[in-house]
């Protein structure tokens, strides 16, 4: 792994606060960039971009040459890894994705045990790619979806509101869904240690699902996967920086932090202030949590929430990020306006 000790955005995740917050945004490479939707046509389908290396790269650097963040996230999709396992994936124009559904224990019988990690290389070479064209003082993040979250999308075939099929089956058929759940954390534990190998310097875990678990569920399906998936990571790379999102957690973020053993978390817009700096950044760095509508808004009321995420986090170790990704009706002038605030 490269040394990243001049990185600011490694410092944080390693329990140096930073006088002006590192910052990057969730879905940074993405639509409201004209140079994305550019490579995007070029490349034809969704998994055709995040499968081809030279363009997954391309567009992974795009954000940070217009805006010099302090890390990239690469370009792919939580839903890789049910690909790799032999599912069929495929995402339909203005649908999103389309699984073929695991909505019963037969169903889930016939769920492989191992990814074929072949089919992921393009990932991995991405990775190297962008490892060699970033700056040495910009980070480069990897991703999986957690395990909870990718198997929404794997129950249901689809996203859903709520997510009513995955937490109905996690109900009627608890041993199934923690089939399906034991053969995410594996291979998203061997997924995240090869995007380490080719060069990320940090993951995040996206539970963008998180918040639609009660507690006891909370605990069950989002925490502990997330636990295992930390551990295993760091028996190989013990140093490893780990950032969770159990987005809409709330009230739960506390002990989440305390089983998971991530380095930092991210939080969305509805998290308190007082509860987070009291029970959460006293113990790790926090990433957010400007809400991505107020950035589409821009003007005084983006300023005025900047300086709310400022005044809220900034006296500790921060990550300054949004609640969740970017929207891509986000002007490119706003985006630029909240950079300015941030770094003053």
């Amino acid at each position: 792994m490269p040394q990243s000790s001049t990185k600011r955005f490694i410092d944080v995740l390693s329990g140096q606060r930073q006088t002006v917050p590192p910052m990057w945004m969730m879905r940074q490479a993405g639509r409201y960039l004209p140079e994305y939707r550019e490579v995007r046509a070029k490349a034809g389908g969704f998994l055709d971009l995040c499968f081809n290396p030279e363009l997954a790269a391309e567009v992974t650097l795009q954000p940070i040459r217009r805006f010099g963040f302090d890390a990239a996230i690469i370009f792919s999709d939580i839903l890789v890894i049910p690909y790799a396992l032999g599912r069929e994936v495929r995402f339909e124009a203005g649908e999103g994705p389309r699984l073929e559904p695991l909505d019963d224990p037969a169903k889930v019988a016939t769920l492989a045990p191992r990814a074929d990690f072949g089919k992921l290389k393009p990932v991995f070479d991405a990775l190297k790619i962008v490892r060699g064209a970033l700056d040495p003082r910009t980070a480069l993040i990897g991703f999986c979806g957690a395990p909870w979250t990718v198997a929404t999308y794997m129950v249901a075939g689809h996203g859903t509101p709520d997510q009513a099929p995955a937490r109905m089956m996690a109900y009627r058929h608890p041993e199934a869904f923690s089939q399906i759940i034991d053969v995410l954390v594996d291979n998203s534990i061997q997924y995240l240690l090869a995007q380490l190998a080719a060069g990320a310097d940090a993951l995040q875990i996206f539970d963008t699902w998180a918040g639609v678990l009660p507690p006891t569920e909370f605990a069950r399906w989002s925490v502990e996967p997330t636990r295992r998936i930390v551990e295993g990571v760091r028996a190989k790379v013990p140093d490893a920086k780990i950032i969770g999102f159990p987005r809409g957690a709330g009230a739960l973020l506390p002990a989440y932090v305390e089983a998971t053993g991530v380095n930092a978390v991210s939080i969305d817009w509805t998290a308190e202030p007082a509860f987070i700096r009291e029970r959460v950044q006293s113990r790790v760095a926090v990433q957010g949590n400007l809400d991505p509508l107020v950035l589409i808004t821009g003007g005084a009321a983006l300023d005025r929430s900047v300086d709310d995420v400022l005044a809220n986090f900034a006296a500790g170790r921060l990550i300054f990020n949004l609640g969740h990704g970017i929207q891509p009706e986000t002007p490119i002038a706003h985006v630029e306006q909240m950079i300015r605030r941030v770094r003053g």
